[in-house]
């Protein structure tokens, strides 16, 4: 069984049922957090349903919450839901500013989560 994450008709993310479910579940607390919605909507098939614009605005708050802080227990709270954030991001076709004191580090973590996330 699988939780694919889907936009216009378009699988983004073959997810396993289990791994979806709390991928989504976490974005979900880490927009309460935010106080900013996900862009991330279950749907009455067993899929969730990304809205770009809105799931770009989320990625980039919790990216912003990542670079603004120094604490490392809140940036490796965040940093999986991020990195799977900006790969679904990609595949949608939104992005996010990164600082360059960011970007190798996170393009490396979405190259290796990338390709283990299936189409």
């Amino acid at each position: 069984m699988s939780y694919p994450f889907e936009h216009g008709g378009e699988t983004l993310w073959d997810a396993g049922y289990s791994s979806g479910r709390l991928y989504h579940a976490l974005a979900e607390g880490a927009a309460g957090f935010l106080d900013v919605p996900s862009g991330l909507t279950h749907t009455p098939q067993g899929s969730c349903a990304v809205d770009r614009e809105v799931f770009q605005v989320f990625t980039a708050r919790l990216y912003d919450l990542y670079a603004s802080t120094y604490n490392e227990t809140l940036r490796e709270l965040g940093h999986g839901v991020l990195v799977t954030s900006l790969v679904l991001l990609d595949r949608v076709g939104g992005r996010v500013a990164v600082a360059p004191r960011d970007a190798v580090g996170l393009d490396e973590a979405k190259a290796r989560l990338a390709s283990t996330m299936a189409v």
